[in-house]
């Protein structure tokens, strides 16, 4: 059985652009770098760059076009004061902060080398009282589902007249 996420690695094409990009716009510190590799602190799960010339070395292949590629997410105290600090170096954002459903505010840029990285504000899961309601729904008899469709609940038939 499948533990945790140990690392996650990128293959880069420029290694020291990516460092530069991952310590000055995102923030992280450099742990450690070593033929092709290089390491940045996070909690948790590790997260290294490899340079795409020095892949045939590690898996046989060079790496194959296309992109982007993958994404990589961190999560921060302030998805918005990051926004504005990344508009201000000139990141290129592709979308944020905006919130999701499942209980992130979210900011989405580009890294030198295609890759989107999102960095996730944890904010209060975003519950719609439909969505509530359908999931309870079963757990209902059908007396109760009607009267709580007469109160107006969600799932209550539209009651509008035609104009």
């Amino acid at each position: 059985m499948i533990a945790r996420v140990d690392y996650v690695i990128l293959y880069v094409e420029d290694l020291e652009r990516s460092i530069a990009f991952y310590r000055e716009l995102i923030g992280l510190q450099l742990k450690f770098q070593d033929r092709g590799y290089a390491e940045l602190v996070t909690e948790g799960t590790k997260f290294g760059l490899f340079e795409r010339a020095k892949l045939p070395e590690l898996i046989g292949r060079d790496a194959r076009a296309g992109g982007p590629g993958g994404e990589i997410a961190f999560l921060v105290r302030d998805v918005d004061g990051e926004a504005a600090r990344l508009r201000a170096a000139g990141a290129e954002i592709l979308a944020g902060p905006t919130d999701r459903p499942w209980g992130h505010r979210t900011l989405h840029l580009l890294d030198p080398d295609g890759f989107v990285v999102e960095l996730a504000q944890e904010i209060k899961r975003l519950r719609h009282s439909d969505d509530l309601d359908r999931r309870s729904a079963p757990s209902r008899s059908k007396q109760e589902r009607t009267e709580h469709e007469r109160a107006g609940g969600a799932g209550a038939r539209d009651r509008r007249r035609p104009d």
